[in-house]
């Protein structure tokens, strides 16, 4: 039995006795109502601690604005109306209980805040926001998209789509994603029934079909704008990014329009965008900023030279590995340079990045999936928001730039609380590895960098 569920049992049936401590909730005003009182609230609070679940607010708001978490799916049910079909998706799915994310986000946005979530790779996010959506929409309608999720990839665009195809199985929503722009503005365009619910896009595909003349899509009946990934989307050198936001904002009209943003790392200038532009913004965090997931066991690899990280990566195959591996690089070059050395050592390898096509890159992740491809050479492409069930190994061939990427990197392996190996043959990230309780060479934490 873990904290959780220990807390979860103390907790359960406890009352608050107003009439005995009454004078104390009025002393300190305690905005509390019969049902907050009911479900226990005082393990709730307890239920937060315990799951490192950090929630920041404006200063006009107060602590009794921000909901409970939730502590079991069945709850989305009873308190949220949730289509039972969907709560049986869930369990169908193996998910037996909400990761802290989603304990603490759902609810927030059942309430319709709007928030910006930061929490570890693996840990839940896509279905923090899908559920809430579903239970918002209720049931398909001929008036357009209501929701729309914006993806940083098309890859994971793809895996939100499919996500949302399996939780929303039997309900009968018409969930979409544009694939080509010339077949959207026919398919989208003024002259459609408006028989679709759920938008998954790219951004540059959606602004391809808004910039045309009239605009090939109509969002003004959007009520909920998901923005995925978004540290990626406003990181430096897509600044771009912000005016096209600006533009899809504008496109969505409609007074209930709510917009919440989600991702793995924290990113100071997304959240100062955020306060600028979103109403009553919460801030929702799970775990130490910016931190790996304790379910990856890393590693740092010492290899002296270029030469040597060739030389552990052909030791790492005579000794034996579990697949599936993903090896990342830092450029389309060097993930091709890597290709040519490993396919000669008897492995299932292959390679993704931007300038394969698209049919080429769908057929690698289908082929990486099903088992046929031992070990996958990519570049960033594919480190953000991708989930292959099943990660055993990731080495960082090549180091990514920051710590952020870092941990978006090692976060495609110790997924949904499986575990999982990271190798990585720099000193750099020495801090954030020790950071994340693993073992780390004090020669590795004392070295300085070399002065170029």
């Amino acid at each position: 039995m873990d904290a959780f569920d220990l807390f979860r049992k103390l907790g359960s049936g406890a009352k608050f006795d107003l009439k005995r401590f009454g004078k104390d909730a009025q002393r300190f005003k305690v905005g509390l109502n019969a049902k907050h009182i009911t479900t226990s609230t005082y393990g709730r609070l307890l239920l937060r601690e315990t799951q490192g679940i950090y929630v920041n607010l404006r200063p006009e708001m107060l602590p009794h604005d921000i909901p409970d978490p939730i502590s079991t799916f069945e709850e989305l049910q009873k308190e949220y109306d949730l289509d039972p079909r969907i709560v049986q998706n869930i369990k169908a799915a193996g998910f037996q209980t909400p990761t802290p994310i989603q304990m603490q986000a759902i609810p927030l946005m059942m309430l319709k805040r709007e928030i910006l979530a930061s929490a570890p790779t693996g840990s839940g996010k896509t279905m923090a926001f899908c559920l809430p959506l579903l239970a918002h929409l209720r049931q398909p309608l001929n008036k357009g998209f209501r929701a729309l999720i914006i993806s940083p990839t098309r890859e994971l665009a793809t895996q939100t789509h499919r996500e949302l195809l399996k939780l929303s199985d039997g309900v009968g929503f018409r969930v979409h994603m544009i694939n080509k722009g010339v077949e959207a503005v026919k398919k989208y365009g003024p002259k459609t029934a408006k028989k679709f619910d759920i938008l998954v896009t790219t951004p540059n595909r959606l602004i391809y079909l808004l910039n045309q003349d009239p605009p090939a899509i109509n969002l003004s009946s959007v009520e909920w704008l998901v923005v995925d990934e978004s540290d990626k989307l406003f990181e430096e050198g897509k600044t771009g990014f912000r005016e096209q936001l600006a533009t899809i904002f504008l496109a969505c009209t409609s007074p209930k329009i709510r917009r919440v943003l989600f991702s793995a790392t924290f990113a100071t200038d997304v959240e100062q965008w955020c306060k600028l532009n979103l109403d009553n913004l919460v801030c929702v965090n799970i775990g130490p900023r910016n931190s790996a997931a304790e379910t990856v066991e890393q590693q740092l690899l010492f290899v002296g030279s270029e030469n040597g990280k060739l030389l552990a990566m052909r030791n790492l195959i005579k000794q034996g590995f579990l697949p599936p591996v993903l090896v990342f690089v830092q450029s389309i070059d060097r993930a091709r340079e890597l290709f040519h050395e490993l396919v000669y050592e008897g492995i299932n390898v292959d390679v993704i990045h931007a300038d394969r096509t698209q049919q080429q890159r769908d057929n690698v992740v289908s082929s990486f999936r099903s088992g046929k491809i031992w070990v996958l050479i990519c570049t960033a492409l594919m480190a953000r928001g991708i989930d292959f069930k099943g990660i055993n190994l990731v080495i960082n061939y090549d180091f990514p730039t920051t710590a952020v990427e870092y941990i978006h990197r090692i976060g495609r392996t110790g997924r949904a609380g499986h575990k999982g190996k990271a190798y990585a043959p720099w000193q750099s990230i020495a801090n954030v590895i020790k950071k994340a309780g693993c073992p780390v060479p004090d020669y590795m934490i004392g070295l300085k960098k070399i002065k170029r």
